[in-house]
């Protein structure tokens, strides 16, 4: 296969953010000496058939099927957040988000009420706050919430669910909701956060199984250099990027290990 793609629809929370991934994906591919063509994959069309594709260069994935072994890919590198809570790591966590105006001051306040989730095989969305909520779940012995609204799919479908009200509590990946603060400040003024869960490995992009190793290993080495680059300082600025790693399948490994103690308990989804 001669083409392979570039995409970061993850993190395109805004176009210039979207922008300012493809430039980076320009760059690190030009330094890698490996074409790549950035194709845009807006929502609500589904990830999971993204990240299916045979051809697939340098493309933003969950680590959660990554570790599920959704489709054959290998992760080339991560994304470290210039953020605080990131302290220089390729992680990042989920926040557990509520509108401003709600009467709820902590997160077991909003127990009995609803609570909503995007899909089963998001970490940020899933698995993420059902591993928060579990030691809850636990010792209350049973249900939670009075209502779980699953299947919202998309980080902008929870927040305008808190927004609209017709969920009381629910999931953003804090990067993503980061982002979003910087780039479009009024979609999140209206909401607050009220915990955010334990950190976990940042979202990888990954390549197609197909794309030669030589490559791969050419791309991952441009990614880990590129805050060295003079370009790299105002895309980090916008992306609020601090720098990428390698990454590699067994970075997610804890994402199946927060799996594997809620099903034990079982607690098969955020409830």
């Amino acid at each position: 296969m001669s083409r392979f793609l570039a995409n970061a629809r993850m993190y395109s929370v805004a176009p210039v953010a979207e922008d300012a991934w493809r430039a980076l994906l320009d760059h690190i591919a030009a330094d890698a000496g490996v074409p790549l063509e950035y194709e845009p994959y807006p929502a609500p069309r589904p990830l999971e058939d993204l990240w299916r594709r045979d051809d697939l260069g340098m493309v933003q994935m969950c680590g959660y099927p990554i570790a599920l072994k959704l489709s054959d890919v290998v992760p080339i590198a991560a994304p470290v957040p210039a953020l605080p809570w990131a302290a220089g790591l390729a992680v990042y966590r989920t926040d557990l988000i509520v509108r401003a105006d709600s009467p709820f001051t902590r997160l077991s306040d909003t127990f009995g009420h609803r609570l909503g989730w995007t899909v089963a095989h998001s970490h940020s969305g899933f698995n993420a706050p059902r591993h928060h909520l579990l030691p809850h779940f636990v010792a209350r012995g049973g249900p939670l919430y009075a209502h779980a609204k699953g299947d919202l799919i998309t980080a902008r479908k929870v927040l305008d669910s808190v927004l609209d009200g017709s969920i009381d509590v629910g999931p953003l990946d804090a990067y993503w909701r980061a982002l979003l603060a910087l780039h479009r400040p009024e979609l999140t003024a209206g909401v607050r956060i009220l915990e955010s869960t334990d950190t976990a490995p940042a979202p990888a992009f990954v390549a197609s199984s197909t794309l030669p190793a030589e490559q791969v290993c050419a791309l991952r080495a441009a990614a880990a250099e590129a805050h060295r680059r003079s370009w790299f300082p105002a895309l980090g600025t916008a992306l609020l990027l601090e720098r990428l790693v390698p990454a590699s399948r067994a970075d997610y490994d804890v994402t199946r290990r927060w799996e594997a103690e809620a099903l034990a308990a079982g607690y098969r989804s955020p409830a």
